[in-house]
C-alpha cells in the first residue's frame, strides 16, 4: 500500500469514474485500475462494485475511503508544514516598535535586512508600549522591538543590544565645556522628560535620585529636542536619538554621563508564532547593524562610552 495508491482511491470514490479520475492525474486509465487492484490485494477485500452501469464502494470499501482521505489529508498537512517552513523568509512581517525607536532604527532595518532575507516585505508600526503588546497579543503584529520586557509566559523577549544614553544640552550651555558630566552637575537645572505614556520616560527618571523639581513634559521627543534647542532646558536621551543628521552643526551638544545610563532594546513575538526564521533575520539585521551600540553579547563596560557628539 502507498500513498499514491490512497490518493488514486480517493479520487476515484470522488469520481465514481475510473477514466475521470485517471485524467486528473494524468495517467491512463489501466495504470489507475491496476493500482486500485494492487490495494485490494494487499488488503485482501473488494474496495469497489463494479458493473456495466458504473462502480461504487462496497461497505468496507466506504470505510477505507474515509480513512485514506484521512491519511492523504495527513500527508498533504504535512507537506503544507514543510513548504511553509521553507517560505518563512518571503511574504510580510509586521513588526512594531515604540514610538522613540521607531524612527531611528525601523528606516536602517528595513535595507538591512533587505540584504539577509529579500524576499520579507517588512510592514512597520509604531506606538505606545502597551499598545504593542497588546497588538502582539491579538496577532495583530508579528513582532515588537520594545525597551520594557514581557513577563507573560507565552510571549518571548530577547534582549537584542543596548545604546549609553546622553546628557543633551544647547551648544552655547555651560556644561558643554566639560566631557562627561556629574549628576551632582545636574541641581537646578530645568529637566525636559517625556510624557507618561511614553515608557522612555521612566528611565529619563530613574537616572536621578530624587526626581527633578524643575521638570518640563513633553509629548515627543522631536518637540523635546527642539525645546533644548531654544534653550529650554537640558535632557538625557538614548543615542539614536541624537544622531548629527537630526539638527545642524553648532546647534545641539552631547555628554556621556560619569554613571553611563544605558537604554535596553528588545525583541518580542509569540511563543506560538511558526515563522521563527523570519524573527532570527529581523534579529541579525538589527545586532548586525547596530550602528555603534552594544549587542546583547557584549560586555555591559563595552562601547558604552562614546565620543563627544557636537550637532
Amino acid at each position: 500500500m502507498t500513498l499514491i495508491e490512497l490518493r488514486y482511491l480517493v479520487t476515484v470514490a470522488r469520481e465514481m469514474h475510473f477514466s475521470r479520475a485517471a485524467e486528473q492525474w494524468g495517467v491512463s486509465q489501466p495504470t489507475l485500475s491496476m493500482a486500485i487492484r494492487n490495494l485490494e490485494q494487499d488488503l485482501g477485500v473488494l474496495l469497489f462494485e463494479r458493473s456495466k452501469s458504473g462502480i461504487r464502494p462496497t461497505v468496507m470499501g466506504e470505510k477505507i475511503i474515509a480513512q485514506a482521505q484521512h491519511l492523504v489529508a495527513q500527508a498533504d498537512s504535512i507537506t503544507a508544514l514543510v513548504e511553509a517552513d521553507k517560505n518563512q523568509l518571503s511574504g510580510e512581517l509586521k513588526v512594531g516598535a515604540i514610538f522613540t525607536l521607531g524612527p531611528y532604527l525601523l528606516p536602517k532595518l528595513i535595507p538591512a535586512l533587505k540584504l539577509i532575507a529579500n524576499q520579507l516585505s517588512l510592514s512597520c508600526y509604531e506606538g505606545y508600549n502597551n499598545d504593542l503588546r497588546h497588538k502582539l497579543r491579538s496577532s495583530e503584529l508579528d513582532a515588537i522591538l520594545i525597551s520594557k520586557p514581557f513577563t507573560e509566559a507565552d510571549v518571548v523577549t530577547q534582549e537584542i543590544y543596548r545604546e549609553p544614553m546622553h546628557l543633551v544640552m544647547p551648544f552655547t550651555h555651560a556644561l558643554a565645556a566639560k566631557k562627561i558630566i556629574d549628576l551632582e552637575d545636574l541641581h537646578e537645572q530645568t529637566f525636559l522628560i517625556l510624557s507618561e505614556k511614553q515608557c522612555l520616560r521612566e528611565q529619563m527618571l530613574s537616572i536621578y535620585e530624587p526626581a527633578p523639581e524643575n521638570r518640563i513634559e513633553c509629548s515627543s521627543l522631536d518637540t523635546l529636542r527642539h525645546m533644548i534647542a531654544i534653550g529650554v532646558g537640558i535632557s538625557i536621551l538614548p543615542s539614536s536619538a541624537t544622531s548629527s543628521a537630526l539638527f545642524s552643526p553648532q546647534t545641539l551638544v552631547t555628554r556621556p554621563l560619569q554613571t553611563n545610563p544605558i537604554r535596553k532594546i528588545s525583541l518580542a513575538w509569540r511563543a506560538s508564532f511558526p515563522r521563527h526564521k523570519a524573527i532570527d533575520a529581523v534579529r541579525r539585521a538589527i545586532q548586525v547593524n547596530t550602528w555603534g551600540f552594544t549587542t546583547a553579547h557584549d560586555t555591559a563596560s563595552s562601547g558604552l562610552m562614546v565620543e563627544n557628539q557636537t550637532w
